[in-house]
């Protein structure tokens, strides 16, 4: 065990945590009409309290559990053989299986954003429980955890290149988010202003602050042995992919509108930080700038044509996630060696299709 690298990552599993309560919560809960703001903190509280045990009982296990190609097992259900020796890497794997239970909570809370205001609550313990178990943790396995989309899978000795979850966070509960979105239609009254802009900008900064645990802590050490100061870039580049997504927002929200818009630009923060969520190590800091800047466009551009096309997201959880993963994948391979656009297009459609399948028969 390292003592250093233990300490950093208690500090990012508490941020990464902080990011869902109450980041998130206060994020959707501004977004929506002030009758539904009480069920969007119930819905994120719960999730959050569900995805914890469930993480213990069965879903770390499955995603890092074994290095079967596939899943990871049930040999580490409820932590079997798990204890006060157990190392991963050079944390107690403890410490471990609580960071990444952090990842499994934002996830499944993120589809929260498409059905706010239109849903039951049973429906949405359901989903989320099973979505998690047979969703994200499988897909985490496959990349994260040793299986079939890792180094030495289906693609040899260079696998799909994801360090913080721009595929198994982002692209999974985006995609799951325009399915239910489009299964569910949209609200009366659809175009109702959030309630509370002040709420969603208090969360949005939650949210940043919290991505400086989320994707810093994917380093899972304080540093490598090629760089001591892998966390210090990390942040960097994370912060420079934020200011540009928010800045690029804004300019184009005044050019196009006639006005700043202040969701339109938190969003854009939002864009920035998933865009460099894949590879935030490798990137300069001008790359950083350029990667979240597009995520910036991404989200002015992508947001009124889903309203053209009738797709209620309340909160830009698809443009935000889905749509802004899938080019923070793609700009991987501009600053990272070994790896390639057709491995991480590839990955990112093999994992689209089985989430669109397995999400749309949970709805079903």
């Amino acid at each position: 065990m390292n003592g250093a690298d233990t300490a950093w990552i208690l500090v990012a599993t508490a941020l990464v945590l902080f990011m869902t309560l109450p980041g998130l919560a206060l994020f959707y809960g501004g977004l929506v009409r002030a009758r539904n703001v009480l069920s969007v903190f119930m819905h994120v509280y719960a999730v959050a309290c569900l995805m914890s045990i469930l993480w213990l009982v069965a879903g770390y296990s499955i995603a890092f559990g074994g290095e079967g190609s596939l899943w990871g097992g049930l040999g580490k259900a409820f932590l079997s053989g798990v204890d006060s020796e157990s190392l991963s890497g050079t944390l107690p794997e403890v410490l471990f299986f609580a960071f990444q239970m952090t990842f499994a909570i934002i996830t499944p809370a993120l589809i929260v954003g498409a059905y706010v205001e239109r849903i039951g609550f049973g429906f949405v313990l359901l989903f989320s429980a099973l979505w998690m178990l047979l969703v994200y943790a499988p897909v985490a396995h496959w990349i994260w955890g040793g299986g079939m989309l890792a180094d030495g899978g289906i693609f040899g000795e260079t696998g799909v290149r994801d360090f913080a979850g721009g595929i198994v966070v982002h692209e999974t509960a985006g995609l799951a988010a325009l399915i239910l979105a489009m299964f569910l239609g949209p609200r009366r009254n659809r175009h109702t202003p959030p309630h509370n802009p002040g709420m969603v900008m208090i969360g949005a900064g939650m949210l940043w602050v919290g991505w400086f645990g989320f994707n810093g802590g994917s380093q899972l050490a304080l540093g490598t042995e090629a760089d001591a100061n892998a966390v210090a870039i990390i942040f960097a580049n994370t912060n420079m992919a934020a200011a540009a997504g928010s800045i690029v927002a804004l300019i184009l929200t005044q050019l196009l509108y006639k006005k700043p818009d202040l969701t339109m630009t938190l969003n854009g923060a939002l864009a920035g930080l998933v865009s460099i969520t894949a590879g935030p190590l490798d990137p300069t800091l001008f790359g950083a700038l350029w990667i979240g800047a597009i995520g910036g466009v991404i989200v002015v551009v992508v947001v009124p044509l889903l309203d053209k096309l009738k797709i209620d997201d309340v909160v830009g959880a698809i443009p935000v996630h889905l749509v802004a993963g899938f080019w923070g994948t793609l700009a991987v391979p501009f600053y990272t060696e070994g790896t390639s656009f057709s491995t991480q297009i590839i990955g990112f459609a093999a994992i689209g299709a089985f989430v669109f399948v397995v999400s749309a028969v949970f709805w079903l």
